[in-house]
């Protein structure tokens, strides 16, 4: 309360006061308020007299020299509800909106802008009975938001351990999160990193990079990128590192450049935990499935990302700057962290199984890029994963021939175009027919100039679509071709033909 305040307390250590003015014309000073406090002591009757014991009451002449009662050398006490008495808080910390209605506005019983719990102050009240009546305020004001704050005090204090000064609160546990449940992602994390590899490549003149890997089957095969180890491939060194530390020599099985999927094999498997991961079915993976991304983002090691599905059949042509030809994937959109030294590296489902195989990044001024060691652009949320599905197939045909075989449809087309299909070309390569003669194009009537717009059911809208989408079926596959010529829409059925080997 303001000190400017006629109805304030003395402080107790003010001094002797002087002579008050002569005893007020009338002597009837109006009682206290009968103030009803949610906790302590019930006050005295209204026509009680208000100050210290052996204060004369009002109206009556005082002493020339009056004395102020010094402050008790113990607070006195009021009940709590238990009934025992307790010491009221010392008046140094009395709040300053002791001097509010219980709805935070000034004022109160008495003058207008008179402190909530005040005493109405007269000119002629002598001092003592305003300092009475002002003590009386304040510690009534104490005691209710004392009472307020009581239940927030309480609960802090029902896990509070004490030990002299020092003050500690205990935090509840989690059992959820204790659990490490089935399913959970430190779950799925805990059994699949064991089976992902760190992988070293360095060429012949001592360049390369770092990628990851997974264990494909219990004879040591690898499965990952192909530019994760195309530049070990001649001559180099490869080398896998288990998440135990132990690390192993690598060669290369076999490499497809346009699926960009490779199969390496480690040279002496002896003492290797050799556990593959299981593998899930790509095709049935819907978009807001979550997924968990592991691999080695710039060399760091069985990190561990978590997302969500994105999109699905997203066309992607990507490249690994080296001037090789460029690789396509109607690929997994995941918004997983991925990001230089992911590549290869598994996308696994909520049940641990893998779904994708980490492979390109679209980088923010960077456009889209492998997700490799040769990029150096960080995670924007969008990076693709090639379907499982489809790196499984070239897996084991890698693994029994050495070699990728990939269905076509023997026609040449139009790179460049985007947005409205994909236009065969008019000239092959070389000055070539443009529809191979005989082969699954021509077999099924397309032409120079026609424009592919739907392959089965996927929208075509240009070619690195139609190659992505033809490169996710097999060869012997028969699908329906919905093209335009001379602004008229046609149906055709082609039998994809196959090639063997990248050129």
């Amino acid at each position: 309360m303001s000190t400017e305040n006629e109805g304030a307390a003395i402080p107790p250590e003010a001094g002797p006061r002087p002579a008050p003015p002569a005893p007020h014309p009338d002597p009837a000073v109006p009682p206290a308020p009968d103030f009803k406090p949610a906790v302590g002591a019930a006050p005295a009757a209204p026509d009680a007299p208000i100050g210290p014991p052996g204060e004369p009451a009002a109206g009556a002449n005082l002493p020339a020299t009056p004395t102020v009662a010094p402050p008790p050398a113990t607070p006195p006490a009021v009940a709590d509800a238990s009934g025992a008495d307790r010491p009221l808080p010392d008046p140094a910390w009395w709040p300053e909106d002791a001097g509010k209605t219980q709805d935070g506005a000034p004022g109160g019983p008495g003058a207008p802008g008179a402190p909530w719990g005040d005493t109405p102050a007269l000119p002629s009240d002598p001092p003592s009975r305003k300092r009475s009546g002002g003590l009386v305020a304040a510690l009534l004001a104490a005691v209710l938001v004392a009472g307020g704050i009581g239940g927030g005090i309480g609960y802090w204090a029902a896990d509070r351990q004490d030990s002299g000064d020092s003050t500690t609160i205990s935090a509840l546990g989690n059992p959820k999160a204790d659990s490490r449940a089935p399913g959970s992602v430190s779950d799925i994390a805990g059994k699949a990193l064991p089976s992902v590899v760190t992988i070293e490549a360095e060429s012949s003149n001592g360049e390369g990079g770092t990628g990851t890997g997974f264990v494909y089957d219990k004879q040591g095969h690898i499965l990952t990128n192909n530019h994760v180890v195309a530049s070990a491939a001649d001559n180099g060194k490869l080398t896998a590192t288990f998440s135990n530390g132990k690390r192993y020599t690598a060669e290369v099985v076999g490499r497809a450049q346009g699926y960009d999927v490779a199969v390496i094999k480690l040279k002496n498997a002896s003492g290797a935990k050799l556990t593959p991961l299981p593998l899930g079915d790509s095709d049935k993976v819907v978009v807001g499935d979550a997924t968990v991304a592991i691999g080695a983002p710039f060399g760091l090691s069985g990190t561990v990302t978590t997302g969500i599905v994105s999109a699905k059949n997203r066309p992607v042509a990507s490249s690994d700057g080296g001037g090789g030809n460029a690789s396509y994937m109607s690929a997994l959109q995941t918004d997983a962290s991925i990001n230089p030294g992911n590549s290869g590296g598994p996308l696994l489902n909520a049940d641990g199984g893998v779904i994708g195989i980490n492979s390109a990044i679209q980088s923010a001024g960077n456009g889209s890029g492998l997700g490799g060691e040769t990029q150096q652009s960080g995670s924007i949320g969008l990076g693709f994963a090639i379907p499982i599905n489809q790196a499984r197939n070239v897996a084991q045909q890698l693994i029994k021939t050495g070699e990728p075989v990939y269905p076509v449809i023997e026609a040449t087309v139009n790179m460049k175009d985007t947005g409205n299909g994909a236009t065969i070309a008019g000239n092959g390569a070389g000055g070539s027919q443009a529809v191979v003669p005989g082969g699954p194009a021509a077999k099924a009537g397309l032409k120079a100039g026609d424009v592919i717009v739907k392959l089965n059911d996927t929208v075509i809208d240009s070619g690195p679509t139609l190659i992505s989408e033809i490169w996710t079926h097999k060869p012997g596959d028969k699908v329906t071709i919905t093209y335009k010529r001379d602004g008229k829409q046609s149906t055709t059925h082609v039998t994809l033909g196959q090639r063997k080997g990248d050129s």
